[in-house]
């Protein structure tokens, strides 16, 4: 997947005319692009919309407009944007209550490790950014990237080019860790939509 170019970025102004629209549409997708990972996390694939929503939004909460600082937002949240072999997602903790939400990121230290996608049975580990990792806990907002086994990325060609249905390829979301050991199968809409990344 490419990443998104500067001149894709709109200024403050322009941005502003088209924003309710874009961002209807971007969320509408996102909604076909999450899903939940046990009682406490939700997950969202990302891809060139979402990427450019939250870089339009950045730029627009942070009045934004130094050319230098508006390609270090492309930059970093460029970052996100799936490479060849991979998946990209945004997996977020979402526990309402401050006090139970603080324990929970300290008991589940390390979680940002232990997140994987399965494909047809063949394990697509999770990559994440070490320089995010704390040493005492967890954060409630983890960027995840998924490396492809060849198997995996076989069967998600495989309905790609319409050779097999979204419902035949069993995809699921795994976290392993102690803490929170969950497993979610994606529906074959989400299914399509992953595989659709890929081309």
């Amino acid at each position: 997947m490419k990443p998104i170019e500067r001149a894709e970025v709109l200024g403050l102004a322009e941005y502003e005319t088209i924003r309710d629209r874009f961002r209807a549409r971007v969320i509408e997708e996102k909604k076909a692009r999450r899903l939940r990972l046990g009682e406490h996390a939700s997950c969202v694939f990302e891809n060139r919309d979402t990427v450019l929503m939250q870089i339009q939004e950045m730029l627009r909460t942070e009045r934004i407009t130094r050319e230098a600082s508006v390609l270090h937002e492309v930059e970093t949240y460029n970052e996100l944007i799936p490479r060849a072999h991979e998946l990209s997602a945004t997996i977020l903790v979402e526990i309402e209550d401050k006090d139970v939400r603080e324990r929970f990121l300290l008991e589940a230290k390390g979680l940002e490790r232990e997140f994987s996608l399965v494909i047809d049975g063949a394990r697509c580990p999770g990559k994440n950014d070490p320089s995010r990792e704390h040493p005492e806990r967890t954060t409630a907002v983890h960027y995840v990237k998924f490396d492809l086994a060849p198997e995996g990325e076989a069967a998600l060609r495989s309905v790609l080019e319409k050779k097999r249905k979204p419902e035949d390829v069993v995809v699921e979301l795994v976290s392993t860790h102690p803490r929170y050991t969950a497993t979610t199968r994606l529906s074959p809409a989400l299914v399509t939509n992953i595989a659709d990344d890929l081309g």
